[in-house]
């Protein structure tokens, strides 16, 4: 793909500036055309429809391109191509008209539709001077009348109800019917979801995931500044700065975010609440900082072949990965991407654009940073820019895959920048496993969270006579994993390391109680028994995973546990510096383990229910258990 020169004085970490933007804009933009249907009123992009059938994954591409185009347009003054107006303009007119064979489908209650309507409303607020106030009369009348379509409408209890406050807040500002008081009732219902620190569960329970920044941080603070309503405007600002300051490190040196949760297809939609930060005054990041890190990001993805050769966005991480789409992901239902461009309503002299790129902390230092509402623990080390995030608290605890397995995309023990999970049945990747004689792994379902705190993160389940409580312990790029696991004696205990994956079969070596898989670029991924375990082994071969066909996942086991309760200790590591840094210090006892990591000072793990806690290790207190709903 064609771009501009890199500019390394403006930009000496990334090279890139907004002209690169711009011009990834308009590749993604110029690809889809080919797909658009008689009128523009929907763009079918090639692959497998959605749940919702292929007339709504339509719908949806024109939605989401719509939104990216909306950014284009209004960050240019309008200034852009007259094909590009001419084309949403032209489908705006044919989606509203019910005698057009490719009109939209009416938004009805829970329907998908509902989702891609908002997008609609956004980009329609955005390019207002350009395209809605040039609609003629009557299609600017049935475009009010689709959209009207959302009043009164059910919607998922979670992040939907936002669609439907900006829908009818465009509504309001066009001479549109809609409904203040459920406007209102949208913005109430996140209150209840809103658990600290800037951050909110999407719905209720423990379902934390990307869903916070691109959703319920961006249409409250959209909506705002749509309305007005400077009060709410502040809250939501403040809500994102303290957001925003954790938020900042779940990105690779590289610009890789932490894989982890659903929606992954949305790729750089991770960077979105950056760009809202500076677009709102809440960013409490230099601007040059936002930029490092969200032009890191968009490069990361276009240089790993998203967008493909086609210059489309597949359902994938970098290439296309069914097993890790959800069954609302249509063939457009990446273009949800198309948020990470809300940095081109900013103006091009905004600092955001012109201020040389500071570096992200994780150029400067390694970072250790606590995320208490989610119950995770992330840290990231300079030597290799690699992230990881022990996860003690986010489990979507009723969702499951169609095979009965646990979600892997929540339940693991950590996730990172650089891996992702290994979809197979029964995978060891991030896993302690009870197994009993028969061959039947307990499963992490409900996350039980206990504590976060500087250094450390602790959490339990149960399943059946199962329990096991695990501390984990940050020492550089290792995790210290400190399980106490109660079952009946005869059971197999497996602690599992990080799935490492290539296109290239990654080299493995196992000894005693330590095994590594290596991949042909450095990045090494190892396990090793520190107390309680016996053997080690690394499972390889054609894993499930987002981030190639190859994966190698190094484990600990012992193959008989005692009975009752008894502790096991691992170091889990995942790191492309080379060498394996020094080995921590254990010491158990009948009362407590004792931790003494390599880059710090000890850490005492109480041997009781609730590890790790407050006056141990100086903890916060968990989070409460509770139910899941499925999104959008």
């Amino acid at each position: 793909m064609p771009l501009p020169p890199p500019d390394l004085r403006l930009s000496p970490r990334t090279g890139w500036t907004r002209a690169h933007w711009e011009a990834m804009a308009d590749r993604l933009l110029d690809a889809v055309v080919p797909y658009a249907t008689d009128g523009f009123a929907q763009y079918r992009l090639p692959g497998s429809p959605s749940r919702s059938g292929p007339v709504s994954d339509g719908l949806e591409g024109f939605a989401r391109t719509f939104l990216l185009a909306a950014f284009r347009i209004a960050g240019a003054g309008g200034d852009v191509p007259p094909a590009l107006l001419e084309r949403y303009a032209e489908g705006l007119a044919a989606g509203t008209d019910p005698a057009h064979p490719c009109a939209w489908p009416p938004l009805t209650d829970m329907s998908q539709p509902l989702v891609e309507a908002a997008s609609i409303a956004l980009a329609l607020h955005e390019t207002r001077p350009w395209l809605y106030d040039r609609l003629a009369p009557a299609v600017r009348e049935r475009v009010l009348a689709w959209l009207a379509g959302f009043l009164g409408r059910r919607t998922p209890d979670n992040n939907w109800v936002l669609f439907q406050v900006v829908v009818e807040q465009f509504l309001a500002e066009a001479g549109g019917p809609y409904e203040p008081a459920e406007i209102a009732a949208g913005l109430e219902r996140i209150e209840d979801w809103y658990t600290g620190d800037g951050w909110y569960s999407d719905g209720k329970g423990k379902n934390y995931d990307y869903y916070t920044g691109w959703a319920l941080h961006l249409y409250p603070s959209l909506w705002a500044r749509m309305s007005g309503d400077t009060a709410r405007q502040e809250r939501y600002a403040a809500r994102l700065r303290l957001f925003l300051e954790r938020y900042q490190h779940f990105f690779a040196a590289g610009g890789g975010p932490v894989h982890q949760g659903r929606s992954l297809v949305y790729r750089f939609a991770t960077v979105a609440p950056l760009w809202l930060g500076e677009l709102t005054g809440a960013s409490p990041l230099p601007p040059g900082r936002t930029r490092r890190i969200a032009s890191g990001v968009l490069r990361h993805f276009a240089e790993r072949g998203a967008p493909d050769e086609r210059g489309l966005l597949t359902r994938g991480w970098y290439a296309p990965f069914p097993p890790g789409t959800q069954d609302y992901s249509g063939p457009a239902s990446p273009y949800w991407a198309s948020k990470a461009f809300l940095g081109l309503l900013l103006p091009p002299d905004h600092p955001a654009w012109t201020a040389p790129e500071e570096a992200a902390p994780i150029d400067l230092a390694d970072q250790v940073v606590p995320v208490a509402p989610a119950g995770w623990l992330l840290h990231a080390t300079r030597a290799d820019g690699v992230v990881r995030l022990l996860n003690h608290g986010s489990d979507r605890d009723r969702v499951q895959r169609r095979d009965g397995e646990p979600d892997p995309l929540y339940l693991r023990l950590a996730y990172t920048s650089h891996t992702g999970p290994d979809f197979a049945p029964g995978a060891a990747d991030n896993q302690l496993a009870v197994v009993s004689p028969e061959g039947v792994p307990s499963r992490r379902r409900r996350i039980e969270p206990l504590a976060v705190g500087e250094r450390v993160a602790a959490s339990a389940y149960q399943d059946g006579d199962v329990r096991v409580v695990t501390t984990s312990v940050v020492d550089g790029p290792a995790e210290i994993r400190v399980h106490q696991v109660t079952a009946p004696a005869g059971h197999l205990v497996r602690d599992g390391g990080h799935a490492l994956a290539d296109r290239l079969p990654p080299g493995t070596h196992t000894e005693g109680v330590h095994a590594v898989a290596r991949r042909p670029d450095g990045l090494t991924s190892a396990a090793r028994g520190l107390h309680g375990f016996t053997s080690a082994g690394v499972v390889t071969g054609d894993g499930v995973n987002a981030f190639s066909p190859c994966s190698a996942t190094p484990y600990v086991t012992c193959p008989a546990h005692p009975g009752g309760t008894a502790v096991y200790v691992s170091l889990i590591l995942l790191t492309a510096a080379p060498g394996e840094p020094p080995l921590p210090e254990v010491r158990v006892t009948a009362d407590e383990v004792v931790v003494t990591p390599s880059t710090g000072e000890p850490v005492r793990v109480p041997l009781r229910e609730e590890p790790g806690g407050q006056e141990a290790v100086g903890l916060s207190d968990g989070l409460g258990a509770g139910e899941d709903v499925e999104g959008s």
